[in-house]
C-alpha cells in the first residue's frame, strides 16, 4: 500500500496510539548536519548515522547506482532495537508497494512469452468474469490494471481487515500487537490462497462483494490507485502461465537476477533475519502477511535490491536482456496514459506500475511499520533504493516517513553530485 491508499481505518485508533506513545526527551535531540557539497562515501555514512539519532528512527538501508555500478550500499540503525541487531545489507525487510514493480516485470515477461498483451481484456484469460457492478458493460484490459485505471477500488471499509493477517507464533503481548489485533481487528493466520482472497471481492457470494468496490467510469479514463486490482493482475498472470504468481516471479525475475534472499511467500521468510516493523522505537509490531500478496508482499534485502536496481538502470537504457529482451524493458518505462489522467500531485504518467515524475521513474511503498522508495533517472544514469522498518501509515506518524525520506534523498543527491 502507498501513501495514496493510506489505511483510513487507522484514524479510528489514533487515540489509542497517542495514549500509548512515548515522547523523546528534548535534551537527547541530535542536530543533523547539512549534506556536504563534496560528499564522500564515508561522509554519507556519517550523515546517515546522524540521521538515525536526529530523527529517532529504527533502521534503514540505501543502495546508490551510478553509471552502471553500485557506488554505495550500506545499512544503518537497528533491525531489532530491543536486541540491538544492526540493520545491514543482509537484513530482510518487506518493501510494501515497491513490490508492484515486480508485478510490472512479471507482466512484461508474460507479454514477451505471448500469454497476453496490454490490450487483452482480462475476462478473455481469467477463469471467471470480473464485472464492474457500477458499469457492467465496461471492458477491463491488462493495460488498465497496470496503470491503476481499471475502476476497481480499495474500499477503505474492508481493504485493511480483508487483506492483512498477523502471522502465527508471533509475540502478541505488546502494544503494537494490541493495535493490530484489537484496534484494527486483524486475525492470526497465514495468508490464504490468492484465488480465495480475490473471490471475496469479485464473486457474488464473496464477503466483500458489492458496488463499493468499483467506480462508475469507463476503464482508462480515471486514475485510482488500487492494491486489489494489482492483486488481480497477479492472478491474471497466474491463470495464464499455469503457475502460482510467486513461483513465476521467483523463476523469471528473482533467479535471473540472483536475488536469492527475495520472496513473495512470507511463510518462507527467515524471521531471525527480518527487520522488526516499528510504529516507533518503543512499539514493535508482530510480523504479518497479506492475502493479496502480489501488490505488497516482497521480502528482500538491500543487497538483492541493489541487483534489481542495477538491472533496471541498464534496462531503461536498452542495455540489459537479463529478464527479457530490451523491448520489454522499454515497455516497463513507456508512458501508457494520455496526459492529465494521473493526478499532478502524484505523478505525470504511468508505465507498467512504475510512474514518472520530475525526470525520474519511481515507486515507493508504505505499510504497517515499513517504508521503501526506488527512483531511477529517465536516462538511466543513476538510481537509488531505500528500505526501512520505519512506519509510514499510522495516523500519528503522518508525514514522518516523508520527512525522513527527504533527508535521506538529500544525502543521496549530494553524494551523486560529488561522485
Amino acid at each position: 500500500m502507498t501513501t495514496v491508499s493510506r489505511i483510513i481505518g487507522l484514524i479510528l485508533i489514533s487515540l489509542l496510539i497517542a495514549l500509548t506513545s512515548c515522547s523523546s526527551d528534548d535534551n537527547d535531540m541530535v542536530l543533523l548536519p547539512e549534506p556536504s557539497n563534496t560528499m564522500t562515501s564515508s561522509e554519507l555514512t556519517t550523515y546517515f548515522e546522524s540521521l538515525i539519532h536526529a530523527e529517532n528512527i529504527p533502521g534503514f538501508a540505501v543502495t546508490i547506482v551510478k553509471n552502471d555500478a553500485i557506488t554505495f550500499q550500506n545499512g544503518f540503525g537497528f533491525a531489532d532495537i530491543q536486541n540491538q541487531k544492526l540493520y545491514t545489507n543482509e537484513t530482510h525487510n518487506g518493501i510494501a508497494s515497491l513490490s508492484k514493480t515486480f508485478v510490472g516485470a512479471a507482466t512484461a515477461k508474460a507479454i514477451e512469452q505471448g500469454y497476453f498483451t496490454l490490450d487483452t481484456p482480462i475476462n478473455e484469460v481469467l477463469p471467471v468474469n470480473i464485472v464492474n457492478l457500477q458499469r457492467p458493460e465496461a471492458i477491463i484490459l491488462v493495460r488498465h490494471l497496470v496503470t491503476h485505471t481499471s475502476g476497481i477500488l480499495d474500499n477503505p471499509e474492508n481493504y485493511t481487515i480483508g487483506n492483512y493477517t498477523v502471522l502465527p507464533n508471533q509475540d502478541v503481548s505488546g502494544t503494537g500487537a494490541d493495535i493490530l489485533l484489537n484496534g484494527i481487528g486483524l486475525e492470526i493466520s497465514n495468508p490464504i490462497p490468492l484465488i480465495d482472497y480475490l473471490a471475496e471481492y469479485f464473486m457474488e457470494d464473496g464477503f466483500f462483494y458489492g458496488d463499493s468496490n468499483y467506480l462508475d467510469i469507463t476503464p482508462g479514463t480515471t486514475w485510482t490507485y488500487s492494491n486489489v486490482a494489482t492483486a488481480l493482475m497477479g492472478f491474471v498472470i497466474e491463470s495464464t502461465v499455469n503457475q502460482s504468481f510467486d513461483e513465476y516471479v521467483k523463476e523469471n525475475i528473482f533467479a535471473p537476477l540472483q536475488m536469492s534472499s527475495s520472496t513473495y511467500d512470507v511463510v518462507e521468510v527467515d524471521f531471525d533475519r527480518m527487520a522488526i516493523p516499528y510504529i516507533d522505537n518503543n512499539r514493535p509490531l508482530p510480523f504479518y502477511g497479506n492475502h493479496g500478496y502480489p501488490e505488497g508482499s516482497v521480502h528482500t534485502t538491500n543487497q538483492d535490491l541493489g541487483k534489481y536496481l542495477l538491472d533496471m538502470t541498464r534496462g531503461i537504457k536498452g542495455q540489459s536482456s537479463t529478464l527479457f529482451a530490451p523491448t520489454y524493458y522499454k515497455l516497463l518505462f513507456t508512458e501508457q496514459l494520455p496526459d492529465g489522467i494521473v493526478p499532478n500531485a502524484f505523478a505525470e504518467n504511468h508505465g507498467l506500475y512504475w510512474y514518472t515524475k520530475n525526470g525520474k521513474w519511481m515507486h515507493g511503498g508504505n505499510s504497517l511499520g515499513i517504508s521503501s522508495q526506488m527512483e531511477i533517472a529517465e536516462d538511466g544514469s543513476y538510481g537509488f533504493v531505500i528500505t526501512s522498518n520505519i512506519d509510514g501509515t499510522f495516523f500519528e506518524n503522518e508525514g514522518k516517513w516523508e520527512t525522513v525520506k527527504e533527508k535521506i534523498e538529500n544525502g543521496i543527491q549530494a553524494f551523486l553530485a560529488s561522485n
